[in-house]
């Protein structure tokens, strides 16, 4: 059987453009080097919203406010099961890159999900929809 994760991530938003976080070298060839949302996994006792405030200082070093859910997906990838639950979020200080290969604001309306992790593709894709309707 395989191993489920719950994660939590962070859909930062600023002026048309979303907060991209680069993956670096990975055991696993189907996320290294793809984007993905900040945030990391939810550890017993925690609720999404501590568990998130939690990774966004430890991987960038930033105090957030978490505001809303923004999407839950759960993808089946070849070795592990993730289910992951965005939240809108707002940064109340500023921060900087600990842990990803880059971080980059991306506009809104030149996101690809290719790109993402598979995870996190469906994000995206509700993401450019939202983007395109508001139009």
């Amino acid at each position: 059987m395989k191993k489920h994760l719950q994660v939590v991530a962070a859909v930062v938003v600023r002026e048309g453009k979303v907060l991209a976080a680069k993956r670096g070298d990975s055991r696993y060839a189907y996320v290294a080097h793809k984007y993905e949302f900040v945030g990391g996994k939810v550890e017993a006792g925690e609720t999404d919203e501590q568990a998130l405030a939690r990774e966004l200082a430890e991987e960038l070093r930033v105090r957030a406010r978490v505001c809303a859910p923004f999407a839950f997906v759960t993808h089946e990838y070849p070795d592990f099961i993730v289910t992951l639950r965005t939240y809108r979020c707002e940064f109340l200080s500023d921060f900087c890159n600990t842990e990803h290969e880059s971080l980059e604001w991306m506009p809104l309306s030149a996101l690809d999900p290719a790109a993402w992790a598979p995870a996190d593709a469906p994000v995206v894709e509700k993401l450019k929809f939202e983007a395109e309707s508001a139009k």
